[in-house]
């Protein structure tokens, strides 16, 4: 892993695991912000509304500083953190796990939830992609038409994908590039061009 990369899931996955007549489902959701996994939770509690808990833990971004565990009514530190420390073990983020509970009759006592939202938590996990996210950046530049070849033979040499284009006499592109390489592609575009 080099510095502007870290590791999510590629698409929404689920595991399940039941204990003494209890039934833990648990939903990996791939997300980009606090918004996305307020949506997604809610989508799981409409689902799953006659459910008597949905636990949850999320984790965002490269560095990892936004994330929270919530236990949703089981005893403290029973169900969000055991299901935080499964994303944290595979060293995950972006992604969102929700574990919700049918309660079967029987008490399980906190060893048995931790155990049950962790187990539920690692199947979800099990049964996704585990794919590598790069850190990029987006860059306008603004240049004539005539510095066109020069400034698509970058975009070419550096992979950049673009994400919006005008082509008139006078030119204006937003490329996404890379971390590491910004500082190498911002010096061969201001050649070229106004970098923004």
């Amino acid at each position: 892993m080099t510095g502007d990369t870290y590791y999510s899931i590629a698409h929404e996955s689920s595991g399940t695991y039941k204990e003494k007549g209890s039934k833990f489902l648990a939903f990996a959701f791939p997300v980009n912000s606090v918004e996305d996994v307020r949506k997604k939770l809610e989508i799981v509690k409409k689902k799953y509304h006659d459910a008597r808990h949905h636990c949850y833990a999320y984790m965002l971004g490269r560095d990892k500083k936004i994330f929270r565990a919530n236990d949703d009514g089981e005893p403290g530190h029973s169900a969000g953190d055991p299901i935080l420390g499964q994303i944290r073990a595979k060293n995950l983020s972006d992604l969102l796990i929700v574990v919700v509970r049918y309660f079967g009759g029987t008490k399980l006592g906190v060893s048995g939830l931790i155990n049950a939202y962790k187990t539920a938590a690692a199947e979800a996990i099990a049964e996704n992609k585990i794919i590598e996210k790069v850190v990029t950046f987006n860059v306008r530049i603004d240049f004539d038409y005539a510095s066109l070849n020069d400034i698509m033979k970058i975009v070419k040499v550096y992979n950049l994908a673009i994400l919006e284009q005008e082509f008139h006499l006078q030119c204006k592109l937003v490329l996404s590039v890379r971390e590491k390489l910004r500082d190498e592609v911002l010096s061969q575009l201001q050649k070229s061009g106004t970098v923004k």
